[in-house]
């Protein structure tokens, strides 16, 4: 069984320098709510997988022109964003992926990616390295694959091997409860094997394939509470809020979608996040300031039950002020995959 990574010099380098930009962006959220913290942006909508919970993928769609890419991520560098994560579909597909990784870094963002792991391999994860990413994330589901997900340990071993080797970027590894996974044991599986290849590790809950989100079982329960009693550097601080999602029960939070987050679809229009494509649905390239202010102060009526994690985590930084002076009440959704990625504040 293969080590944990080796902490070269130049990981302890990139890894001191990307906390010291971590620790920035926080007192940059803390001291300003004027702009977005970060912007979840899609370059590829198709994807090599179709786990059956999913609902952001397809099989035809054809990568955005890097032209158009690289003027949405130097917007959302006007907008002041933080961090700049590209997720799918599949964003491995994309034929210029690591351009669009060199333009986030060139903006000052923080740069991430939500793969589900597939095709990287060792000459892969060397040019991530050398465009500069600064996080992954990748979900995996179960042990072994199955009709729900093909995001399966036994699958995407090899490539946790091959990260923990070459990767100078961070690494977490979210596992999932709920939603049609069958063994909720394979979770603790999975945790244990990224934290033993020194990985972080997270544990989400997910919806069923109809978006629909259903308390924990005694087993999954059991399984989410050993998981989230492991040393505290492998689950995020801010991930309280799926105390209530777990006992299906509703939060009460300030949602600042649209404001400090924001995702932005293939077709380059602005919506408060993955479940709520439509609103507001305003083009990136007309999205101004005074929209992110508008925004932050704007209820949604879709929070008590939402399950997108990095909204939640985003929205927390500012939970303790500016009450929210109007409503709106975007589409019904339940929520995405819990996972995303999380921010180690």
């Amino acid at each position: 069984m293969p080590a944990a990574r080796k902490q070269t010099p130049v990981r302890r380098l990139k890894a001191a320098s990307r906390k010291v930009r971590e620790l920035a962006l926080v007192g940059h959220a803390l001291a300003s709510t004027r702009h977005p913290v970060m912007a979840q942006i899609v370059p590829m909508r198709r994807c090599n997988l179709s786990c059956a919970y999913c609902n952001e993928y397809d099989d035809v769609s054809k990568p955005v022109p890097l032209d158009e890419m690289l003027r949405r991520i130097d917007h959302l560098g006007r907008l002041g964003t933080s961090i700049i994560t590209i997720s799918g579909g599949e964003p491995l597909l994309h034929p210029e992926l690591d351009d669009i990784i060199r333009r986030i870094r060139h903006t000052g963002a923080l740069a991430g990616m939500i793969t589900n792991g597939y095709l990287l391999m060792p000459d892969r994860i060397e040019r991530l390295n050398r465009a500069g990413l600064d996080h992954m994330q990748i979900s995996i589901d179960n042990v072994q694959p199955d009709e729900v997900s093909k995001k399966s340990l036994k699958v995407l071993d090899k490539k946790l091997q091959f990260l923990a080797e070459y990767a100078d970027f961070h690494v977490n590894i979210n596992s999932v409860v709920g939603g049609g996974i069958k063994d909720p044991q394979d979770a603790l599986t999975i945790g244990r094997r990224a934290m033993e290849l020194g990985f972080t590790s997270t544990i989400g809950i997910i919806h069923d394939g109809d978006g629909q989100l259903k308390p924990l079982g005694d087993e999954e329960r059991a399984v989410w509470d050993e998981m989230r009693s492991w040393n505290k550097k492998n689950y995020s601080r801010f991930n309280h809020f799926q105390e209530a999602i777990a006992n299906g029960m509703p939060n009460d939070w300030r949602c600042r979608a649209g404001s400090r987050y924001l995702y932005i679809c293939e077709n380059g229009l602005v919506h408060y996040c993955s479940q709520q494509r439509g609103f507001p649905g305003v083009p990136l390239a007309e999205y101004t300031k005074a929209d992110v202010k508008r925004e932050f102060l704007t209820e949604k009526t879709c929070a008590p039950h939402c399950t997108v994690s990095c909204v939640h985590q985003v929205s927390y930084i500012d939970h303790w002020r500016a009450p929210q002076t109007s409503t709106i009440s975007p589409g019904n959704a339940a929520g995405s995959e819990a996972g995303l990625i999380n921010i180690r504040l």
